[in-house]
């Protein structure tokens, strides 16, 4: 009998610390509903521009930010921020008060007035209204490799319709070894790119913008990443990715201007692929 009491005790006091640490993780984050709600109301608010707001439809970033886990405590990094802000305007007010937000932009080479102008709107954009992103830190992204933020450090790293252009530096590897060194063991990395067409071969400098998602996840999990899920949220059928000028003829480019321009706007913006992937917890 006294056997038996001890395996029930021994039992009860297992059950009673596993409670304790869900109920210790589940504190600890928001709730996806909680999560939902917010991003609700940050996708309402007349702090984004008619032009952001109107891509809602085919950017779908309520969806694809609950499908990467985004909680309102995080640590996240952005990479290579749109100029005018895109994500920035849904992603820094949800990390406001109780995460952060970091956004690390395109370093600029010395007297290259494009890049330069790239970076000095997204720092005019947040100094404009500072009751949204004073809290906001700006960091540089080097595509060598170089580390974006202190090792083990954040939750999660999130990067949209980039990796074509570290194909076309011949640095898509190198960047994704610093995202995966900036991340704690078990953070996130959400990645959105252009999809390529299977059934041709990937061009390894990616010159119209579209990136195989085979491909990328052979690159990303080369890396030490591990992908745990994807998802259809920015999927576009429509899109037949054949254009002689790139991905960029459709929406919201349109490279050729009005040639052919309710033809794109009829297919919409570019097909998708929203993939998933975890750094590994290494076990001693």
């Amino acid at each position: 009998m006294r056997a038996f009491a001890r395996q029930v005790l021994k039992a009860a006091a297992v059950t009673i610390g596993c409670a304790i640490a869900i109920a210790g993780c589940a504190t600890r984050y928001s709730t996806r509903l909680a999560t939902s709600a917010a991003l609700d109301t940050i996708l309402a608010d007349p702090h984004r521009s008619d032009a952001n707001r109107a891509r809602d439809m085919w950017r779908h970033p309520k969806e694809t930010l609950l499908f990467f886990g985004l909680r309102p405590e995080m640590s996240v990094i952005e990479i290579w921020p749109d100029p005018e802000g895109w994500y920035t305007e849904v992603i820094a007010p949800l990390l406001r008060e109780k995460g952060k937000y970091y956004a690390a932009v395109l370093d600029a080479a010395p007297g290259v007035a494009s890049q330069e102008k790239r970076v000095s709107d997204f720092k005019a954009k947040l100094a404009a209204s500072p009751a949204l992103y004073d809290k906001v830190t700006v960091v540089p992204f080097y595509t060598d490799g170089r580390d974006i933020a202190p090792a083990g450090s954040v939750d999660m790293v999130l990067t949209f319709r980039n990796i074509h252009n570290w194909m076309a530096r011949d640095s898509a590897s190198q960047a994704f070894a610093a995202m995966y060194r900036a991340l704690k063991p078990g953070g996130v990395l959400g990645v959105e790119e252009h999809r390529g067409n299977p059934a041709r071969p990937q061009d390894p400098q990616a010159k119209a913008g579209y990136v195989n998602e085979q491909y990328a996840i052979d690159l990303i999990e080369a890396q030490g990443f591990k992908l745990v899920a994807k998802s259809e949220i920015n999927a576009n059928p429509k899109d037949p990715k054949d254009y002689e000028q790139g991905v960029w003829v459709l929406p919201p480019t349109y490279r050729l201007g009005d040639k052919d321009r309710e033809k794109y706007a009829a297919i919409g913006e570019s097909d998708r692929f929203t993939l998933k992937f975890v750094k590994p917890v290494r076990r001693r």
